[in-house]
C-alpha cells in the first residue's frame, strides 16, 4: 500500500444571520484536534459569508498550498441531525445578498464557466461506504445557490474537480461540534481514500 504525503485545505464559514456560532466552523476546529493522520497535511480556514472575500480565498487556497483536495464544510440550517454531501457546483442563479449586501455579477460564480462542475470524489460511494453513529448522511446535487454552492463551484474551477462540500446541521443538544468533527474525518478518510485511488 502507497503512503504519500497529502495537503488537505478544510474551511468553515464564520456567522451568518441569526447564526452567531456556526456550526460549519465548529465541526471544523474539532477535526483540526482530532487530526487526519500523520501522513497528512491538515489546514482549516474560516471563510466569510461574502461572495467576493469567499472567492478570493479560495483562490489563493489553489494557488498557494497546491492541495490534492479542498473540503468546504458549510451549515444547512434546516437540515436536524443529518449531514448532506454534495457531488457538484452550480455557476448560475445567486441572487441572494450575502453578509455585505451584494451578490455576484450576473448572478453567476465564473462568467462563461461550465454551467456545474462535478467533484472528482464520489459522494455517492462515500454516502454508501459509511456509517455515523446518531447521524445521517444523505447525497445531494443541489447546494443551494448562496454563499456555500458559490464556493464549492469555484473550489471546482480552480482546482479542476478536486474539492469536495459537505453540509453540517446546526448545533443542537443532540449534535455537537465533538460529533461533528467526529464525523468529519470519518468522510474525510474516506475521500482521501479515493485520493489515492486516482494517484495510483
Amino acid at each position: 500500500m502507497a503512503s504519500f504525503r497529502v495537503s488537505v485545505s478544510r474551511q468553515g464559514f464564520g456567522p451568518f444571520r441569526q447564526y452567531l456560532v456556526n456550526s460549519s466552523w465548529e465541526a471544523v476546529k474539532e477535526l483540526s484536534k482530532r487530526g487526519l493522520g500523520k501522513n497528512i497535511d491538515l489546514r482549516i480556514m474560516q471563510l466569510p459569508v461574502v461572495y467576493q472575500k469567499a472567492k478570493e480565498q479560495i483562490f489563493r487556497i489553489w494557488t498557494t498550498l497546491h492541495p490534492i483536495l479542498t473540503v468546504h464544510v458549510g451549515l444547512a440550517s434546516s437540515a436536524k441531525a443529518i449531514i448532506i454531501l454534495e457531488q457538484c457546483g452550480k455557476n448560475k442563479g445567486y441572487e441572494e445578498m450575502d453578509a455585505c449586501g451584494f451578490h455576484p455579477e450576473g448572478g453567476c460564480c465564473v462568467l462563461n464557466g461550465p454551467e456545474k462542475i462535478e467533484s472528482t470524489i464520489n459522494m455517492k460511494t462515500i454516502w454508501k461506504n459509511i456509517s455515523l453513529e446518531g447521524t445521517d448522511i444523505i447525497f445531494s446535487r443541489d447546494a443551494g445557490r448562496y454563499i456555500c454552492d458559490y464556493t464549492y463551484y469555484t473550489s471546482l474551477y480552480y482546482g479542476s474537480g478536486r474539492a469536495a462540500f459537505i453540509h453540517v446541521p446546526p448545533l443542537s443538544k443532540s449534535v455537537t461540534a465533538e460529533s461533528l468533527g467526529k464525523a468529519l474525518q470519518t468522510i474525510i478518510l474516506e475521500m482521501l481514500k479515493q485520493c489515492g485511488e486516482q494517484r495510483e
